[in-house]
């Protein structure tokens, strides 16, 4: 669906979710010459970034024309696809890769990343085909920050309790018949270095039918150097400590001892290899390098002890971050950092080119870090536009770009036709108590809209 695009002109176009308040940033309105009247802009992306960008170019210059284009038939990038359906409120991924793992088998049936997983599980048309087998008792998560707690969660989560989010029919129906068990999540540093937070652990703590399983040995010493910390990390490691070396109340004893499920932290560990099945067909395990920490503070790093240790499974998946790929040829980008090289969102040797997201900085922070740059980056096109350091004179927009796909024969998706495709989802989900059921094939899309 690289070819198709749509066309956005008005921006009350959030779906039904929270999100946070748009006033993060100050707001002043620039005064533009009457040949800076209607500057024709055009948004490449409709997720948060391109939506928030958008915003902010309009709400300061309300005479700007502005289109987006969006390489899916729907809109809304990761806030309809990258996040976790029991958790309509969070938004927290934004990249359209993932980092590969560089290790020997990799490659094998049964290995996936979490970024494709998510994907699958949401409804994303380019992962419908992942099909991941569900039929081993333990699976690995490479990786310990909020993503991979995320799929940990669903994988753990009793199928009856996802019922009336928006996971997808036939990621629910594969989770029915999951035999998964055992999830264990495995990083290459200690309890002070995860990258997950305090709402998304206490969760996990208290998931129903699951227990959680910390091995105190990795804890000690750690009681001093959680002093240390700033408050939100200590709150996260004290939460930690106390479940890895306290004994729990008595409600919560027999609830952990009538859990069918379990999942747990591996720490000072790092992939070396995906182990075959003794066929070669499929994974069957993780060869772990057992590592010990040197340094301190942010220059803390993992490094090998020369111990090896096999941890079997029959799933894996890899949570260690994620990448931006190239936009296109012309416009240049650090395929070691994956970002375009901009300086506060103006992209290095090309005027009136920008950038937001995490194309811009790389893939940190949630939805209200990118609000607050996407408005930043805003900012610095409008002071370029005042500063007539941007072509003037009439421009074509999207009329140019109507011709093109005229001429290839290409019907863009409009957004009232997704306005149409909204309402089928909503329509279809009602019957089972869910807020929609989403179309996940882009054919049936079109053949929907009549295309």
């Amino acid at each position: 669906m690289a070819s198709r695009c749509w066309r956005w002109w008005g921006l009350s176009a959030w779906p039904r979710t929270r999100l946070p308040p748009a006033g993060s940033t100050p707001s002043f309105r620039h005064h533009f010459s009457t040949q800076e009247k209607t500057p024709q802009i055009c948004v490449v992306g409709s997720g948060p970034a391109g939506f928030y960008t958008a915003q902010h170019l309009l709400k300061q210059h309300p005479q700007a024309h502005v289109d987006i284009y969006e390489k899916q038939p729907v809109p809304f990038g990761l806030v309809r696809f990258g996040v976790a359906p029991d958790h309509p409120e969070v938004k927290s991924y934004g990249a359209e890769d993932h980092r590969a793992l560089e290790i020997p088998g990799e490659e094998l049936p049964g290995v996936f990343s979490a970024r494709a997983f998510v994907g699958w599980y949401n409804g994303l048309p380019e992962n419908q085909e992942l099909e991941p087998d569900l039929s081993c008792d333990t699976a690995v998560i490479l990786g310990q920050g909020n993503v991979a707690l995320d799929v940990a969660r669903i994988l753990l989560t009793p199928p009856e309790h996802l019922e009336r989010t928006d996971i997808t029919k036939a990621a629910l129906g594969v989770l029915r018949q999951s035999r998964v068990k055992t999830v264990w999540l495995v990083g290459r540093r200690g309890p002070l270095q995860v990258a997950f937070t305090i709402k998304e652990l206490r969760e996990m703590i208290q998931l129903p039918g699951a227990r959680p399983i910390l091995d105190p040995a990795d804890f000690l010493g750690l009681q001093d150097k959680i002093k240390e910390v700033p408050r939100p990390r200590k709150r996260l490691t004290e939460l930690l400590f106390r479940t890895a070396t306290e004994k729990p109340g008595p409600e919560e004893a027999v609830r952990q001892a009538s859990a069918s499920r379990a999942w747990g932290l591996r720490f000072f560990r790092s992939p070396q290899q995906v182990l075959p099945s003794p066929d070669g067909r499929r994974a069957a395990g993780v060869r772990l390098a057992v590592t010990r920490l040197e340094g301190v503070d942010e220059a803390t790093r993992a490094v090998p002890t020369g111990d090896i240790e096999d941890l079997p499974c029959g799933l894996v998946l890899s949570s260690i971050g994620y990448k931006s790929r190239p936009v296109d040829p012309s416009v240049p980008f650090d395929s070691k950092l994956g970002v375009i090289p901009n300086v506060e969102g103006r992209v290095m040797d090309v005027p009136g080119l920008y950038c937001s997201g995490w194309v811009k900085r790389g893939p940190t922070g949630v939805i209200a870090t990118t609000m607050t740059d996407s408005f930043l980056t805003g900012q610095m096109l409008l002071q370029d536009l005042k500063a007539g350091l941007l072509p003037s004179g009439p421009r074509p927009g999207y009329a140019a770009i109507q011709a093109l796909l005229s001429s290839r024969g290409v019907q863009p998706v409009s957004f009232s036709d997704w306005e149409k495709l909204d309402a089928e989802e909503v329509a279809r989900g009602q019957g089972t108590g869910k807020p929609r059921e989403k179309l996940v094939d882009p054919q049936e899309m079109l053949r929907l809209l009549g295309h």
